[in-house]
């Protein structure tokens, strides 16, 4: 028993310093005795949802006539977008502005009007029309249209999630079964699991309200979600 305990330490010694998410414990050195691996599970799938920002920015003599004009193109621009088919919940102010521009020339500075500026986050669920309630909103708002950037997200991720949950739990029990053989002890239940989930940020692109006439081209690409499991297998002989 004694002979096998040593070949455990040094088993152990030898992963840790080539595979660290690898760790055999060992009732001699004061610990439960155990084996700990990592296991991770990675599964693609297209994003259901584009967020966009966009909203307008207008200039008038007075404060009251910049409100007024930048209400009423940001009413058209929502309008256009619910006629799209984007929910009211999907739609949120996320920055209002109002500030005064001036012209420095000559030491001297000279008002040149007021600047509105209303931005909104808009969620655009239907992927393949995406590009179509883009254009009809953009037109809408006219030229004081601004598009400050596009995300993609994968916001039903469920089944993705359950599939890259299984893989990484595959992953950790081949691991910790092979390392069991190798050292010769019996593999035993779990006793302790946890998990961490990882989704890299969709891609993005940013546009301007120079827009062709044609349908703007949407693609949203694959979008992976990551799951890693640390577990802790007991072992006994």
């Amino acid at each position: 028993m004694r002979r096998i305990l040593i070949g455990a330490v040094a088993a152990s010694l030898l992963l840790a310093a080539c595979t660290p998410d690898v760790t055999i414990t060992n009732a001699s050195a004061g610990t439960p005795q155990g084996i700990n691996v990592t296991g991770q599970g990675k599964v693609s799938g297209t994003p259901d949802t584009l967020t966009i920002d966009l909203g307008v920015s207008v200039r008038g003599d007075s404060v009251t006539e910049a409100v007024q004009e930048a209400a009423t193109l940001a009413d058209r621009l929502i309008a256009a977008l619910e006629k799209g088919g984007v929910a009211e919940k999907d739609i949120q102010t996320v920055n209002y502005s109002i500030s005064p521009e001036y012209d420095y020339r000559n030491d001297t500075r000279k008002l040149l009007g007021y600047r509105v500026t209303n931005t909104i986050s808009a969620k655009i669920r239907d992927i393949a029309a995406a590009g179509t309630v883009i254009d009809a909103a953009t037109a809408a708002g006219g030229d004081a249209v601004q598009v400050s950037g596009v995300r993609f997200s994968l916001e039903d991720n469920g089944s993705l999630l359950e599939a890259a949950r299984k893989r990484a739990w595959e992953d950790a029990r081949a691991k910790a079964e092979q390392l069991a053989a190798l050292s010769g002890v019996t593999l035993g239940s779990p006793t302790s699991i946890s998990e961490t989930l990882t989704t890299p940020p969709a891609p993005v692109f940013r546009a301007s309200s120079d827009l062709e006439a044609a349908s703007t081209p949407i693609q949203p690409g694959s979008q992976t979600v990551t799951v890693t499991l640390s577990v802790e297998f007991s072992i006994s002989g």
